[in-house]
């Protein structure tokens, strides 16, 4: 067996007290203080996070455009430098292959994120699609940090020299913080404002260092991925190996909103259109338990007694102090108001299917 790998914060983690964890072939910290503690620090003031297992990977080159236009559902032909975009890589059957975040770099340069389980898997996808560009895995170069909560920019501002204001969601610069060379996206996983910073692997005990101190007194804390995982599942944001697979389509998902089937071809194209033009058999939709208990991913969903799904996450909402969940139902299941009920440990669990995200900021 491969032994885990460590981000070059390992370090930090444990003399922080970090618990670790093995996830997608790292040992990633997935609390400090406690998982609710640090839930509710992204929530009202600011977490700041290591997510340097995950995986970056360059298309290049004059015909970078049009390999990426093939190889995602969106439409990167609308990224400006500086933008960057959510999309998703499929395969021709329209299954995902992963979520990923496109950059748009300098030229004809783009930089995507992907998942850390997947990052070999899709090396070697978007390679084999490569067609005359250039693609390239520079994982190792990069260490990445995510820095959200609703005081994130007001921690982060004073470390560097460029403003931070007029840097619109989905957009990047290039930047140093606290004296490092990084790339600023204001992105983020969890529901909340904030900046997800590549720097190279040196760079990122000492932007993490700056980053805690200068936060300390604004409440931020470190934060695990416990806290990452109930943070995205409250805003109903997908998590790849549960409610996304090579055996489930971005339509299915509810992210038909990234999918431009105008765009002209690419890899899924045929399926997605003739699965929106036929109509979608199952759907994705969030649900509140009704009673006590929690629904664990492979729980099965009832309808009047017979099985019509299987939970993809679930836990007690920090937030809204209510058993959440996502699954994925037969179409005519779907219905906000639906009374469902949870096969757990035995026990039909009342739930009702509820409008997502179940916790929106503001």
């Amino acid at each position: 067996m491969t032994a885990a790998k460590r981000t070059p914060l390992y370090a930090a983690h444990a003399a922080l007290g970090a618990r670790f964890v093995d996830f997608g072939g790292w040992q990633m910290p997935v609390q400090y203080s406690g998982i609710i503690a640090e839930h509710t620090a992204v929530r009202t003031s600011a977490g700041l996070f290591d997510v340097s297992h995950m995986g970056e990977i360059e298309i290049s080159g004059p015909a970078a455009l049009a390999t990426c236009q093939r190889l995602t559902v969106n439409d990167v032909a609308r990224l400006q430098a500086g933008q960057a975009q959510y999309s998703l890589l499929c395969l021709p059957t329209g299954g995902v292959v992963d979520d990923v975040l496109v950059h748009r770099l300098a030229g004809e340069r783009y930089l995507f994120c992907v998942n850390a389980a997947n990052s070999d898997k899709d090396f070697a996808w978007m390679n084999a699609q490569r067609g005359a560009a250039t693609v390239r895995d520079c994982s190792t170069e990069f260490a990445q940090l995510a820095l959200q909560g609703p005081r994130a920019t007001a921690i982060l501002q004073p470390l560097t020299a460029v403003a931070l204001a007029p840097v619109p969601a989905f957009a990047f610069i290039q930047a140093q913080v606290a004296g490092k060379d990084a790339l600023l996206a204001h992105t983020g996983y969890t529901g909340e404002d904030g900046w997800e910073i590549y720097c190279a692997p040196a760079a990122a005990e000492p932007i993490w260092q700056a980053l805690l101190e200068a936060g300390g007194p604004a409440g931020l804390l470190p934060c695990g991925l416990g806290a990452r995982d109930t943070l995205r599942l409250e805003r109903a944001l997908p998590l790849y190996g549960h409610e996304l697979t090579e055996d489930t389509t971005p339509l299915e998902a509810g992210l038909g909103w990234v999918v431009r089937l105008n765009k002209g071809d690419f890899i899924g194209a045929a399926a997605l259109r003739a699965q929106r033009q036929r109509g979608l058999q199952r759907k994705l939709v969030g649900f509140v338990l009704d009673e006590p208990g929690i629904a664990r991913p492979g729980y099965a969903i009832l309808h009047n007694g017979a099985t019509v799904g299987a939970v993809t996450s679930g836990t007690k909402s920090p937030t809204l102090g209510k058993a959440i969940g996502l699954g994925y139902v037969a179409a005519a299941c779907a219905e906000v108001g639906t009374r469902l009920a949870i096969e757990i440990r035995g026990r039909a669990v009342a739930a009702t299917v509820v409008s997502l995200p179940f916790y929106r900021r503001g």
